[in-house]
């Protein structure tokens, strides 16, 4: 039986959505919680009780992901987690929760899916006869280095398979935690096996905190970039997304940042707001910047076609009209002052910076690596 429509809840500490909005696109019963319950018990025992981090763990029979998309350059991707806890209240992955009955608001952040057997997957895939490589892409729709990496080192396993058998990975984040697999990715990059995109939205630690709350400080970012530069693994700095009158401010200055820690490349992507996505994001305007929040979606919406998305193939990754021209034009000018290549989106670093899938070699099963 559904229950009344969702509710807004107070935002959480260091929690990016502002409510656990439950989809309603299969039909699902929503949820509601009682704003006077809340109150009083506040009053008697204090505030509610903290939003935790939950993982579940999960043995899929498949790890690699392929796609027909004509919008984006990779055929196959891996996603070590599902659900992701930096909270980036813009993230279009957020809708994917909704196919397990989660919401894709606070659920998506605190209740967590992790794939243990990843590596030991991957290794059975490229062992196959008939596999033919093409680099991979890991990021793509939750961090790889998000904070339960630590405790599990599912991508760090994964890359070490990619390493043993020569095959090109590209990686996006928004964590320094990457510095952590700087010994793998250094002689990924030796044998042009690797290229890393980190994705820098604004340079303002308070809005990122709003933004994007456990993620790593721009700061941070900007800092593993240079590091990553000077150890040789080819960069790119992703200004993803460009939030019209919320982050575009910082486009040129990022990138003249990134140039100076010697990044090769940069892109930028506009804000996406598929699905849940939208509403999420409209309530965190509401909460946040209330006074502007009339402002930025009127822009996203010039830029989409009068809508809050535009999901159609060929078009959904390019903006149109004069505020999009005004940011290609902005950031084209930008790169060129700062002497940078500003061709690369995120999305394309794995063939922008040309890794190899010649060397690739088949993995020995049973859980051997060579020692050569």
């Amino acid at each position: 039986m559904r229950t009344k429509r969702n509710y807004l809840i107070s935002v959480e500490n260091g929690r990016g959505a502002a409510s656990a909005r439950v989809p309603e696109r299969f039909g699902l019963a929503t949820r509601e919680v009682d704003g006077d319950w809340r109150d009083y018990m506040q009053v008697l025992d204090g505030p509610p009780v903290k939003l935790r981090t939950r993982v579940t763990e999960e043995r899929p029979r498949t790890i690699l992901s392929f796609n027909q998309s004509p919008d984006i350059p990779f055929d196959r991707s891996i996603n070590a987690y599902r659900g992701c806890e930096h909270g980036c209240i813009y993230c279009f992955a957020r809708p994917t929760h909704a196919y397990h009955d989660l919401s894709p608001g606070l659920d998506f952040e605190t209740q967590l899916f992790a794939k243990p057997n990843a590596a030991e997957l991957l290794r059975e895939t490229l062992a196959k006869p008939k596999y033919r490589p093409r680099f991979i892409a890991m990021g793509t729709n939750t961090d790889p280095y998000q904070p339960i990496e630590k405790r599990y080192q599912i991508t760090r396993q994964v890359l070490e398979v990619c390493l043993d058998t020569r095959h090109p990975v590209s990686i996006t984040t928004k964590s320094d935690r990457i510095l952590a697999d700087l010994d793998i990715l250094e002689e990924m990059a030796r044998r042009r096996l690797v290229a890393v995109a980190i994705s820098v939205t604004s340079l303002d630690p308070k809005l990122s905190g709003k933004l994007e709350p456990r993620a790593a400080s721009p700061l941070k970012r900007l800092a593993a970039l240079g590091k990553l530069a000077e150890a040789g693994v080819p960069t790119h700095c992703s200004i993803s997304p460009v939030i019209p009158a919320i982050t575009d401010e910082f486009m040129e200055e990022i990138v003249q940042r990134a140039a100076a820690l010697g990044v090769q490349s940069a892109g930028w992507i506009p804000l996406r707001l598929p699905h849940e996505v939208a509403p999420l994001f409209r309530e965190w305007l509401e909460v946040h910047y209330p006074d502007r929040a009339g402002k930025v979606m009127s822009i996203v919406r010039s830029i989409r076609q009068g809508r809050d998305n535009d999901p159609n193939f060929f078009s959904r990754m390019k903006p149109s009209g004069v505020w999009a021209e005004l940011f290609r034009s902005r950031f084209a000018l930008a790169c060129k002052r700062a002497g940078i290549n500003g061709s690369a989106s995120a999305s394309e670093i794995g063939d922008a910076f040309e890794l190899d899938c010649s060397q690739f070699r088949r993995p020995e099963l049973g859980g051997q690596m060579r020692l050569l």
